[in-house]
């Protein structure tokens, strides 16, 4: 039987155990991808002593199967598409711009509840590492990957509680390094590496982002 963790949180703090070379350094900034990548990202940080902030991704689920990624968007209008997917799944371009569009929608309402009044933290010039509570197709951590580019960080370290065996192969170039705590290959969905892996609420990022910048004054 696979090892699981209990929950989001135990799963940062082992994450962050293969972390350590990036401890203490003044050039290092964590952001977790909400939701659920929050609460494993806030231990990341907190073990790093870095600081925490969020990029808001959405992923373009297939209609039939929204847990299937066949893209993924991100803050700043990155856009990546996984067209064999979508040409396998039978996706018309009409369903797939519906999906577009209500994801939109949900990510400007996202960027506004968690940042409402502060922008978000500079990645120019750092190294940034992106926090997940885990990774299936990595369509989301690609178009994380590629909003952040466009802001010119140092280097991309993608960090991961678990993933598939073949992870690191399905991101490519799109980050420079890559991290991960458990990769099994058995390997049928994020969620049965997790004793509990229930929704992570929106009021729970806002108060774990808030705790973190509490904690770094």
């Amino acid at each position: 039987m696979e090892h699981r963790f209990a929950d989001r949180a135990e799963a940062g703090r082992a994450l962050a155990r293969h972390l350590d070379a990036y401890a203490g350094r003044h050039d290092v900034v964590v952001l977790g991808l909400p939701r659920g990548g929050v609460p494993v990202a806030f231990e990341v940080a907190k073990a790093l002593g870095a600081p925490l902030d969020v990029l808001v991704v959405r992923k373009l689920g297939v209609p039939i199967q929204p847990e299937l990624a066949m893209g993924a968007i991100a803050s700043g209008d990155a856009l990546y598409v996984d067209r064999q997917l979508q040409d396998e799944t039978g996706v018309t371009e009409a369903e797939f711009a519906r999906v577009l569009i209500q994801e939109r929608a949900e990510l400007a309402r996202r960027e506004a509840l968690y940042r409402p009044a502060r922008p978000a933290l500079s990645v120019t010039g750092r190294t940034v590492i992106v926090v997940d509570d885990g990774m299936a197709t990595g369509a989301t951590l690609r178009v994380a990957a590629q909003a952040l580019r466009a802001n010119a960080p140092a280097s991309i370290v993608a960090a991961l509680p678990v993933a598939p065996a073949n992870a690191e192969h399905r991101l490519g170039d799109s980050v420079d390094a890559f991290v991960c705590a458990m990769k099994p290959h058995l390997f049928f969905s994020v969620g049965q590496f997790y004793a509990d892996f229930s929704e992570t609420a929106d009021d729970e990022v806002r108060d774990l982002l808030a705790r973190s910048r509490h904690d770094a004054r």
